[in-house]
């Protein structure tokens, strides 16, 4: 399948294939031994139709059992236990939690125990984050000092609401994490050129960032719309929070340009299943 780069010539993540299982990786987080890392496509699991066919949410249709073998057949690709997998509750919230071993299996093999849940972080091995994506923006967080990570979810709503920065004082919080020695990713997701919105969005975005950022974050169309760069509202929010430059890693392809690898809800109009993002600790 011909994947569609926003940047023909630049940096690409990693296309990998394992047992028929398709994923994303990026080559800066692979020099650290002890993090496992990855972002689904839609190739290689079992789900029929509009799900086809490595849906990952039980909340849109899909048969349960078709679900849940398509984590077994990621994570046997991927290399962690379903067992261990820990799922977000995404209301497009800029909340932040801490998990643990506890929290082994919430979301996939029992039900979770709290809600509105966007954001997660950890320190403890084999405990694996898992956000989910179908446009939004899956942000990564590694810090090699201090052995945690974090994964967060970050939409239009917690982009406005700032949840990179939010997960990075978090994680400062609770480890002990400098942000200057915390290696970032902002993961597959809608492109500027594809994400029109409308002016009370663009409203909220002139409430939250300086002026002199406008010009990189959005321009207006004669249709009274607008064209608005999450990746780079959430490259600048990274560089407020005080992450270095060359810890931060963009990604390069978009979800709605690739519809037959990835999930899109502006491709598919809502007909979709889910993506995910996946990060642990070994």
């Amino acid at each position: 399948m011909k994947i569609k780069w926003h940047n023909e010539n630049e940096f690409h993540m990693q296309v990998k294939e394992n047992n028929g299982v398709t994923y994303l990786t990026y080559p800066s987080f692979e020099k650290f031994p002890d993090i496992v890392h990855c972002f689904s496509t839609r190739l290689g699991g079992v789900s029929q139709g509009i799900f086809s066919s490595m849906n990952l949410s039980f909340t849109r249709g899909d048969e349960e059992k078709a679900v849940k073998d398509n984590y077994r057949r990621l994570s046997a690709a991927v290399g962690f236990s379903l067992e261990d997998i820990v799922t977000s509750d995404q209301t497009h919230t800029t909340n932040v939690q801490l998990v643990g071993a506890e929290d082994r299996g919430k979301g996939v093999t029992r039900p979770r125990t709290y809600k509105d849940v966007d954001g997660m972080i950890t320190n403890v091995p084999g405990v694996v984050l898992c956000t989910f994506y179908a446009d939004c923006v899956p942000l990564y967080f590694v810090d090699p000092v201090h052995k945690a990570v974090g994964l967060s979810h970050s939409g239009w709503r917690g982009t406005v609401g700032k949840i990179g920065k939010v997960t990075i004082e978090k994680m400062a919080e609770q480890f002990g994490s400098d942000p200057e020695e915390i290696f970032t990713a902002i993961g597959p997701s809608i492109c500027q050129d594809c994400y029109e919105v409308s002016e009370d969005v663009i409203d909220m975005f002139r409430a939250n960032f300086r002026e002199s950022e406008y010009d990189r974050l959005f321009y207006a169309k004669e249709n009274g719309k607008f064209q608005l760069d999450l990746w780079k509202a959430n490259e600048i929010i990274f560089q407020e929070a005080g992450v270095r430059k060359e810890h931060l890693a963009v990604t390069d392809i978009c979800t709605c340009c690739n519809p037959k690898l990835l999930f899109s809800h502006r491709a598919s109009h809502g007909k979709r299943g889910n993506l995910g993002g996946f990060l642990y600790l070994k």
